[in-house]
């Protein structure tokens, strides 16, 4: 974090509040995380309850490769719209696209760089290019609690404890069988 971060951290919160007049729906505990891209059409986006929102993730609310074709007599004026709608208890993951008509299910997560191009049902993690699912919400929990580590709220809280406790507690990863 360097000397200027917290100007970042304004800009990030003046340019969310810019997105909320403009009538993107926030619900309760929601984290937004860095600077995602809400699109041009933010009243067209809807976010529940618990959700963390990572950076860089965008948000596309309409189709502009239809463009290519509108000059076309018989496609004049037509274009492509979709609402996105993220349900309660979901996780986005950072560089995440979401593309239009997309709705995430609740206890649903995104994994970071996937490019959603259809709606995720509850209760599923997504990865890849396109989005596909990968496990359901039970068993990403059953993999990952175990590589967890519990981290008392007096160091998560001051960024400089946290930095100090990880640097002299997490190992080095090591190579797996064959990855010399």
């Amino acid at each position: 974090m360097g000397p200027l971060s917290w100007l970042a951290d304004v800009r990030n919160y003046l340019l969310l509040r810019h997105y909320v007049r403009q009538g993107l729906r926030l619900g309760r505990d929601v984290r937004i995380m860095g600077k995602p891209d809400f699109g041009s059409e933010p009243y067209l986006i809807e976010i529940g309850d618990h959700v963390t929102i990572s950076s860089r993730v965008t948000f596309v609310t309409h189709d502009g490769a239809t463009w290519v074709f509108r000059h076309l007599p018989q496609y004049r004026g037509l274009q492509r719209f979709g609402r996105i709608v993220i349900e309660d208890n979901c996780f986005i993951g950072t560089g995440a696209i979401i593309l239009p008509g997309v709705r995430i299910g609740p206890n649903a997560v995104v994994a970071a760089g996937a490019v959603v191009t259809r709606s995720v049902p509850p209760d599923t993690v997504v990865a890849g290019v396109p989005a596909r699912p990968v496990c359901t919400y039970d068993e990403y929990v059953r993999r990952s609690a175990p590589r967890c580590r519990h981290y008392p709220p007096e160091v998560t809280s001051n960024r400089r404890r946290l930095r100090r406790v990880l640097l002299d507690t997490l190992p080095y990863p090591t190579w797996g069988p064959g990855e010399e």
